[in-house]
C-alpha cells in the first residue's frame, strides 16, 4: 500500500490563545531594553524549522536558536551519538531538560521534532511566546527524511516513520498557536507569511506616559 498522503493545510489556521500580556517577567532580565517575546517553530524533521528560523529572525530583527544544536553543544556530541549512548528515554529527558530551562527574549527558536514529547519543554516554549506549527504532508516528510539515519530521530517503541508522523500531528496542533504549510511554497514566502501573522502579536503595547 502506498504511503498515506496528508495534504498541507493553507496558511491561516490560528488559535486565539497567545496573549503577550501574560508573558512571565524574567528576573535575570531586569532592566532589559526590550520585553518582546520569542517565536518557536515546531514540526516534523524535514519541515525546515532551522532554515525558517533564520529567515524569520532576519525579517524580525531577532536572534535565532536551534535547540538540537544547543543539545549537541551541551553534551559535546551529535544527536545520533547521544541517542545511541543514552537510549530513547534518557535522550527525551535530556531534550526536555535543555528546552525547559530556556530564558530568552527576541529569539526565533527552531526545535527538534521530538520536543513535543516533553510536557515541561512544551510549557516553556508556550511561556516564551507564540508557537508556530510548520505542517508538511507525509509524502514530503518521507522524501526529505529518507530512512532518518544519523539524524537523532526519536521513534518511541520502534515505530515506523509513518506511525511517528501520525502520532505527532495532533501533539503539534495542541501546542501551537498558529499553523502554516511548510511545503508547496518557497522558504522565503513561508517565512514572510509567518512574520505577517507574528509581527502584530509580539510587539508590546505602547504605554501612555502623558
Amino acid at each position: 500500500m502506498p504511503p498515506l498522503h496528508v495534504p498541507c493545510r493553507a496558511m491561516g489556521d490560528e488559535k486565539k490563545r497567545f496573549d503577550p500580556t501574560l508573558l512571565p517577567r524574567v528576573p535575570p532580565f531586569v532592566g532589559t531594553v526590550s520585553d518582546e517575546p520569542c517565536v518557536s517553530l515546531v514540526g516534523m524533521a524535514g519541515a525546515g524549522k532551522s532554515t525558517l528560523a533564520r529567515l524569520v529572525a532576519g525579517m524580525l530583527g531577532y536572534a535565532h536558536l536551534d535547540t538540537d544544536r544547543l543539545i549537541e553543544a551541551t553534551w559535546g556530541m551529535p544527536l545520533q551519538a547521544l541517542l545511541d549512548a543514552k537510549g530513547l528515554a534518557e535522550f527525551l529527558r535530556i531534550e526536555q531538560d535543555v528546552v525547559s530551562r530556556l530564558w530568552l527574549r527576541r529569539c526565533v527558536i527552531a526545535t527538534g521534532g521530538s520536543v513535543v514529547y516533553g510536557p515541561q519543554a512544551v510549557e516553556r516554549l508556550r511561556q516564551c511566546g507564540p508557537v508556530i506549527f510548520l505542517r508538511i504532508d507525509l509524502a514530503t516528510f518521507l522524501a526529505r527524511v529518507g530512512a532518518a539515519e544519523d539524524r537523532g530521530f526519536a521513534r518511541p517503541g520502534g515505530k515506523s516513520l509513518e506511525e511517528v508522523f501520525a502520532e505527532r500531528q495532533p501533539l503539534y496542533e495542541a501546542m501551537a498557536d498558529y499553523q502554516t504549510a511548510a511545503c508547496g511554497m518557497s522558504p522565503q514566502d513561508c517565512a514572510a507569511g509567518i512574520v505577517d501573522w507574528v509581527r502584530p502579536r509580539i510587539s508590546p503595547e505602547k504605554k501612555d506616559t502623558a
